[in-house]
């Protein structure tokens, strides 16, 4: 395995220094996904394309999670009226 792991890191600096950036993001995603204990025949099969990684200065609390749109035609609900008389009067 781990010869596996050092010839995809060569051919991960090849496609580089060949300024084939596209493979070399492949290859570093099938050789991460090696280091966490998937086969080779796995990490081939992976489709990493959809994985981004995340952006320096927006890591942190919540940042991962995704954010939820709201349907078509969807509009907020009014906001009440701060001044409502639904309280009741106080007599002391």
């Amino acid at each position: 395995m781990t010869s596996d792991i050092e010839a995809i890191r060569l051919r991960m600096e090849a496609a580089a220094a060949a300024l084939d950036f596209e493979l070399a993001k492949r290859l570093r995603d099938q050789l991460n996904l090696m280091r966490g204990g998937a086969t080779l025949a796995e990490a081939e099969a992976s489709d990493t394309s959809g994985i981004d990684r995340q952006q320096p200065g927006k890591m942190g609390l919540g940042t991962s999670q995704q954010r939820m749109t709201p349907p078509k035609g969807w509009k907020p609900p009014r906001k009440p009226d701060l001044m409502t008389g639904g309280r009741g009067k106080r007599r002391r």
